[in-house]
């Protein structure tokens, strides 16, 4: 049975003593959320990586974004070997904000996801539609092109590491929510391109949604069959508000 994942992408934004004080509050909420079978983790900025993976080394931490070359002439990115120096194991890959603002492309994201699982590192690979994509009525087309693409490579044995994020590009920060019903059918539609691609494997690799994910409507998310769990913006800030998501998952 997949467990439920609840991770929290911080964007840009808290100072490294800021991520600290999180990092300390997070072994309780650890603590909370692992006596029911509940994962949970975050994605600071490259900064305060170091300093969430010493505070709590239980909990997961992510990187928000990695180079898919062990090293060269790229200003201003940051290497897999780099973050493997950290103790960083899993890397957001695809997020829409980074499609949208630094020509982040299926292609690119492939080449990362590649480079990811070649060190045995976890990609968290991102998925979705923009509100134009979503009133054409097109958002499977799309997703199909983002799995399709950015996982072409992916060996059979390794589909098991991939973790998939659907996030309509409409829903994120703007307040608008996709229905449990949209978020159910599209993860679903997700698992049956990941069936054809990688076998009954599939059904172990976990998919999650995200798009204004709050307290009050993370769980509706939750109980659909093929939602596995929730990536979490603003609600993954504040100590309280992570600590009412799990609560609320659990009730």
């Amino acid at each position: 049975m997949r467990r439920k994942l609840l991770f929290g992408n911080w964007k840009m934004n808290k100072t490294r003593s800021e991520a600290e004080e999180f990092a300390l509050a997070s072994k309780e909420l650890l603590e909370l959320a692992s006596k029911h079978n509940i994962d949970i983790g975050v994605a600071p900025t490259f900064l305060s990586l170091c300093k969430v993976k010493k505070t709590n080394p239980d909990l997961l931490v992510a990187a928000q974004n990695c180079h898919y070359a062990p090293s060269g002439a790229f200003t201003g990115e940051i290497s897999i070997p780099m973050l493997l120096d950290y103790g960083i194991k899993m890397v957001i890959i695809g997020h829409s904000e980074r499609r949208t603002y630094f020509n982040e492309t299926n292609k690119t994201c492939s080449m990362k996801i590649d480079a990811l699982l070649a060190n045995d590192m976890i990609p968290l690979y991102c998925v979705g539609e923009t509100l134009e994509e979503f009133e054409k009525g097109i958002t499977k087309d799309v997703i199909y092109d983002q799995i399709k693409v950015g996982l072409a490579n992916v060996k059979k044995e390794d589909a098991s590491k991939l973790i998939i994020a659907y996030e309509p590009v409409w829903s994120i920060g703007t307040g608008k929510n996709a229905s449990k019903e949209i978020a159910e059918d599209i993860c679903r539609y997700i698992r049956e391109l990941l069936r054809e691609m990688f076998g009954d494997v599939s059904d172990d690799i976990r998919i999650l949604y995200g798009g204004s994910v709050k307290p009050e409507n993370v769980k509706d998310y939750l109980l659909q069959e093929d939602v596995d769990g929730a990536l979490i913006g603003g609600a993954s800030l504040k100590v309280d508000s992570f600590r009412q998501l799990i609560n609320n998952v659990i009730e």
